[in-house]
């Protein structure tokens, strides 16, 4: 799995994960929800995410660039 498809799959998960906890233990996860929010709305102008560093040093992941020249 490509480093954009790992980080896109990360931050659904959390959004689901955050409207759960909102629904089921207190409205103030609704906060988690809009950091995602907010963080993907910056990266898409930015470039910067802070998950997408994390999963390619710890997890190794590449991008989908990097896998085409590796075929």
């Amino acid at each position: 799995m490509s480093l954009e498809r790992s980080v896109l799959a990360f931050a659904g998960v959390m959004v689901l994960l955050s409207v759960v906890l909102t629904y089921f233990m207190h409205p103030n996860f609704i906060w988690l929800t809009i950091f995602v929010g907010i963080n993907m709305f910056q990266s898409a102008f930015t470039g910067f995410c802070p998950a997408a560093i994390f999963m390619r040093k710890v997890f190794g992941l590449k991008s989908e660039k990097e896998l085409a020249l590796d075929a």
